[in-house]
């Protein structure tokens, strides 16, 4: 198939998943192999294009961002619907860096450990399902939601949902999952754990991506720069679509559609390897 057509498929499959609870690795690594997209290059590819879903949060969310940066320099904020105050936006600045140490200090500490034995069809399966019933778990027992926006949560709620980012270290498990499902645990809104999770996903996916391309990079030639291109652009308008339609979704439903999703996913690659299809995941 041609290669710019792949990146677009690949584009496509990134843009949607990224941002849900549904793990993107997962996804890419099936569609990767229906379309005989693997090896090195495939790899590094799928790290790319993350850099396309994290322009898209940027903009999607960049009068809030604008908003706290501009309230972190203690001067006035126009249209400041939320009432956002310097110590607000201080702290809020805060609470993302706490979350975002825990999943890059064990990231480091570990990545080799869970490539090795956690990178194969298997459990990715497994993850994406235990996943899927954990979600359902937590949607039926969470506690009463606290915090309505996420600029507003406080610092033990930050390394609270830090933690749990942990656990999307697991291929299959999903970053937004984990953030998303340890946000509710610590009592924000559905949409406040989305908010959250969103603007967390900047320094952490952009922290990893330009890590493990740096370690790729030497294997890469100009004559990739089309097909990255493509990718990268098609994930990121593709990204952009799907953020709004989630935070419109989760503001009326649950999570819940999103963990039989999983289920139904991860039964369907162990059905497929059980049937003798091979699943080739590359490093």
């Amino acid at each position: 198939m041609n290669e710019i057509l792949i990146a677009i498929i690949l584009g496509i499959v990134e843009g949607l998943t990224e941002f849900l609870p549904v793990s993107s690795t997962g996804h890419l690594i099936l569609v990767g192999n229906w379309l005989n997209f693997t090896g090195a290059k495939a790899n590094a590819f799928n790290i790319f294009i993350q850099l396309g879903a994290i322009f898209a949060v940027v903009g999607y969310f960049r009068q809030r961002i604008w908003r706290v940066l501009i309230a972190i320099l203690g001067k006035p904020v126009a249209d400041n619907p939320h009432g956002l105050t310097s110590a607000a936006a201080r702290r809020f600045l805060m609470a993302v860096i706490i979350a975002f140490i825990p999943a890059a200090v064990f990231g480091l500490l570990f990545e080799d450990i869970i490539d090795r034995l956690l990178f194969d069809p298997q459990p990715v399966a497994a993850a994406l399902i235990v996943g899927g019933v954990a979600i359902l778990i937590i949607e039926q027992f969470r506690p009463q939601p606290k915090t309505e926006i996420a600029e507003s949560l406080i610092l033990s709620q930050a390394l609270w949902i830090g933690i749990s980012q942990c656990a999307a270290l697991i291929p299959g498990i999903s970053r937004s999952a984990a953030t998303i499902m340890g946000g509710l645990l610590a009592g924000l809104t559905h949409a406040a754990a989305a908010e959250f999770s969103f603007f967390l996903s900047i320094p952490t996916l952009a922290a990893a991506s330009l890590y493990k391309l740096l370690q790729i990079a030497p294997q890469l030639s100009a004559d990739d720069v089309t097909i990255f291109a493509t990718g990268f652009i098609v994930s990121m308008i593709v990204a952009w679509v799907v953020i709004a339609g989630f935070m419109a979704f989760i503001k009326r439903h649950s999570f819940r559609v999103f963990a039989w999703y999983r289920i139904v996913f991860g039964l369907v690659i162990l059905l497929m390897m059980l049937f003798g299809m091979e699943i080739k995941i590359s490093e």
